[in-house]
């Protein structure tokens, strides 16, 4: 065989949602080990970093944006609100919709675990340099702008495991 002679490449090793969900996959899982020594679950820390420092959101956004099961996001956000950590507010022109936001006891409890993640996405990002790293995520950030409108397969990683 000849050194010039191409290696077959898998499809998904040059398809994107399928190299964003790797990479996603990979970073996330280290981070969610420190979440769980922390004492949050995987969906309390994904709910109230998504809530941190924001203004109340749908709980249907909260799933999306939290890629979980909107029935999943309301019992854990039952829980949530008896422990003081969120509360439900009514929307102010729809009755049909409840928005949800993270207390001061809530985001008192989140705030080291958000400089932890911080740290975390420092180390992940570094190898690429700052300026790349922004470039990623203003790109990813755009991504999800132009299609924040399709359907979603919310939480998808719950039935497959």
């Amino acid at each position: 065989m000849g050194s010039t002679e191409k290696k077959p490449q898998r499809f998904v090793d040059n398809y994107l949602p399928a190299l964003l969900a790797q990479a996603s996959q990979l970073t996330s899982s280290e981070f969610h080990e420190v979440a769980r020594q922390e004492g949050f679950s995987v969906s309390e820390w994904r709910v109230m970093a998504s809530l941190a420092g924001g203004d109340a959101v749908s709980i249907g956004r909260l799933a999306q944006i939290t890629v979980t099961k909107q029935p999943t996001v309301t019992r854990l956000l039952d829980r949530m609100e008896t422990q003081g950590q969120v509360e439900r507010i009514p929307h102010e022109s729809d009755r049909r919709i409840t928005l949800v936001r993270i207390t001061r006891k809530g985001a008192a409890k989140v705030e080291h675990l958000m400089q932890l993640a911080s740290e975390h996405e420092r180390r992940v990002l570094e190898p690429f340099g700052l300026t790349r790293a922004e470039e990623l995520k203003n790109t990813l950030r755009l991504m999800i702008q132009l299609h924040a409108h399709a359907p979603t397969d919310a939480a998808q990683e719950e039935d497959d495991e």
